[in-house]
């Protein structure tokens, strides 16, 4: 939680600094005269910075956060659950060929030796081996549970943000209106192109939390759907582990 707080704080510093340096490339220069030539077409990054200033960095500025969060958040899970991928098929025959050889002890040195959530479940469920299969499948169902804990971890963050940006951005966009409106009664006068003016600003938040919850709300279906098949295949294998030390049993009574 501590972390998760100092990232937050970090993130926030850096969106300010961030906001606050693109306000500052945006302002006019003195020197820049009427008689200039009239300025290239904007660039990509320029276009986001002058929208980013437009939509006010007072209410975008949480939308930027909400993003760099989500997205530290998003590259973290990434990178764990690609690393908790265990090729089971095989780990499972090392494991038969050392019961077969060296007995359970070797067996464990094996899943000590493997990466990810499957070997630490076969290492739980090893461990209990000499207490019956009933312990075992016990032990490997509550271990089970608690490594998909693990792999969920920071998923409700992520949700979070895709719920927040979008309410973030209509906050501002609702502000901007009231600001249109009282720009409007302050003129005495409709004008179209104040009207205009006024709503364009205000959607453009909006239209930054949108985008900001679509590309969190990808990624988080893809971390979704790698969890489903960890956990599948943790599932998958730690049935045949039940059935590799049932057999183990039944070929060392003999």
């Amino acid at each position: 939680m501590k972390k998760l707080f100092s990232l937050i704080l970090v993130t926030a510093m850096l969106s300010i600094g961030v906001a606050s340096f693109v306000q500052a490339q945006n302002e006019p220069k003195p020197a820049e005269t009427a008689a200039a030539a009239p300025a290239a077409e904007e660039s990509f990054h320029q276009t986001l910075k002058t929208k980013f200033i437009e939509g006010g960095p007072l209410y975008m500025t949480p939308i930027l956060i909400c993003f760099l969060i989500g997205m530290a958040i998003v590259i973290e899970r990434i990178i764990y659950l690609n690393m908790a991928t265990t090729n089971t098929d095989k780990l499972l025959k090392e494991i038969e060929g050392a019961l077969n050889t060296g007995g359970v002890e070797k067996a464990k040195q094996i899943c000590r030796n493997t990466k990810g959530p499957v070997a630490s479940i076969f290492y739980q469920g090893l461990d209990r081996e000499h207490e019956g299969i009933d312990i075992v499948e016990k032990s490997v169902v509550s271990y089970g549970g608690v490594m998909m804990g693990n792999l969920e971890r920071g998923l409700i963050w992520i949700s979070l943000f895709i719920g927040l940006a979008p309410m973030l951005g209509f906050f501002g966009t609702v502000v901007g209106m009231v600001q249109a409106f009282d720009a409007i009664e302050s003129a005495g006068d409709i004008s179209p192109g104040l009207v205009a003016g006024g709503i364009k600003v205000a959607l453009i938040t909006t239209i930054g939390g949108l985008i900001v919850a679509m590309i969190l709300q990808v990624f988080y279906n893809y971390l979704v759907s790698k969890i489903d098949s960890l956990v599948s295949q943790m599932e998958d294998s730690s049935i045949s582990l039940i059935d590799i030390l049932v057999k183990h049993k039944l070929t060392s009574k003999k």
